[in-house]
């Protein structure tokens, strides 16, 4: 039944991530990006991380895709003309998407993602007595967040760097572009 589950939450966050990309209505965008994360905070309850689902639906959905919106229907994206993009940029962003691929493969050929993964299935009941014995709760979120969840925190981190940087770019008006042609 967990499969069930991961497989449900894991298919609507990336149709929900793939609406955020290819969504030409910035407002729908922003609402799929809200949908993306929530079913992200749904992989993190599967992962037990209760406390990170609950902060990244709080943070995140709550806050900086309030703050997106804001930013969007701040700036008039109907007005003005895009600026096409310059062969300089379209060749930084492909080598930047190259070497994140590049990476996160040589992460999984080194077998380090499985590592990983028995090694937290491994630690887990260990820190589950911990939690009970010590009493200190928040402690222990802390140390799964920057130990075992750290790769999934900082990707989501990354992705929300990237959706900051494209409202910016795509809201950006260029009023004297038509004495450039």
């Amino acid at each position: 039944m967990p499969d069930f589950f991961f497989y449900l939450f894991a298919s609507f966050t990336a149709v929900c991530a793939f609406g955020v990309v290819f969504n030409r209505n910035t407002v729908n965008a922003a609402i799929c990006l809200l949908l993306s994360l929530f079913g992200v905070a749904g992989l993190f309850t599967l992962l037990n991380a209760y406390l990170l689902a609950v902060l990244l639906v709080l943070v995140y959905a709550g806050a900086v895709v309030a703050l997106f919106l804001f930013i969007v229907m701040l700036l008039d994206t109907q007005g003005g003309h895009n600026r096409p993009f310059k062969p300089v940029s379209l060749f930084a962003s492909l080598a930047g998407f190259g070497l994140m691929l590049c990476g996160a493969s040589m992460f999984i050929a080194r077998g380090q993602l499985a590592a990983h993964a028995a090694a937290a299935t491994m630690a887990a009941p260990a820190q589950a007595g911990a939690l009970s014995a010590t009493g200190s709760v928040l402690k222990s979120y802390a140390d799964l967040l920057f130990t075992t969840y750290l790769l999934p925190v900082q990707i989501m981190g990354f992705l929300l760097l990237i959706a900051m940087l494209g409202v910016i770019v795509l809201c950006k008006k260029f009023e004297g572009l038509e004495d450039v042609k």
